[in-house]
């Protein structure tokens, strides 16, 4: 899958923003490569969704991702595909095998993010952290376990939600600074705020619309404008697949179709976002009993 990466250290060369559609099984990746896309995403809620029956809330095993990677790349071929690897599973060590693995499935490029594990998906609320200097640790292993240097690494601050756009940027320029090849920032609330990114975080960049979701819906004129030079749509064939097998599987059972909200939690509790979550407090609240 060389070739895959050097087309997409290509692209990453010039001022073109690079569309990804959010793939997540055989079906996806096909239609993505029929339609000409310059490259995929390999989305971790699409995987957990549609390959597992899971809310994205750090179920999904890294073996898991890496053989859904494995079998995407097989498809797209020489078609770039950028994958979501969570926190890389760990520690720094952890993060070591991740890339080796990801690498060895064929993807062009992957996403690290600094929340703490399990993540969430970054739409979700109550999203929890690890320090800069952890994360720091986590990226160095990153760039320095790849064997290909043109592998893209991403570096992706969930910082936003729960400590502040300024946080967010911030960190950001750390782990640009550090060397990551682009940078992640999830979930600005505001074109005030995608502007504030592109402004402040002088490397290229990755934003991730998602529908529904935090960040408002941005046309890809604009985004280029900004100077984003990735974006991500890890939704728009994941839901709108799910929406059609809801709506004909309940007419197949001559029903109506359960209303569904837009938002990312509404989506997740087609595969048991409320049972998980349940069952999660549960947990924290038998863990406070004996505290």
């Amino acid at each position: 899958m060389t070739a895959a990466r050097a087309r997409l250290r290509a692209l990453l060369s010039t001022e073109e923003l690079i569309t990804a559609p959010g793939v997540f099984d055989g079906l996806s990746a096909s239609l993505a490569k029929r339609l000409g896309f310059a490259a995929a995403y390999m989305t971790g809620a699409g995987v957990s969704a549609a390959g597992f029956g899971l809310p994205d809330i750090g179920l999904v095993s890294q073996t898991e991702m890496v053989e859904r990677a494995r079998m995407i790349t097989s498809v797209l071929g020489d078609l770039p595909l950028i994958a979501d690897a969570d926190t890389g599973y760990g520690g720094p060590l952890n993060v070591v095998r991740t890339v080796r693995e990801y690498e060895r499935a064929g993807v062009a490029a992957l996403h690290l993010e600094d929340q703490a594990f399990p993540k969430r998906c970054g739409h979700l609320p109550d999203k929890e952290l690890i320090g800069a200097g952890a994360y720091l640790d986590k990226l160095r292993a990153a760039l320095d376990a790849r064997v290909d240097e043109n592998l893209v690494i991403i570096a992706r601050t969930d910082a936003r939600a729960p400590l502040g756009l300024d946080e967010a940027i911030d960190r950001a320029n750390l782990y640009a600074a550090e060397g990551a090849d682009v940078i992640f920032v999830e979930a600005p609330q505001s074109l005030a705020e995608l502007e504030r990114v592109a402004a402040e975080v002088p490397a290229p960049l990755l934003i991730n619309m998602v529908q529904g979701g935090l960040t408002p819906d941005t046309g890809a004129e604009t985004l280029a404008r900004l100077g984003f030079r990735i974006a991500i749509h890890p939704g728009a064939a994941l839901a709108a697949s799910a929406y059609a097998m809801l709506h004909s599987l309940a007419a197949l059972r001559g029903a109506e179709a359960e209303p569904v909200s837009a938002s990312p939690a509404g989506f997740f509790e087609l595969v048991g976002l409320r049972e998980w979550s349940e069952l999660g407090e549960r947990y924290r609240e038998e863990a406070r009993s004996w505290a």
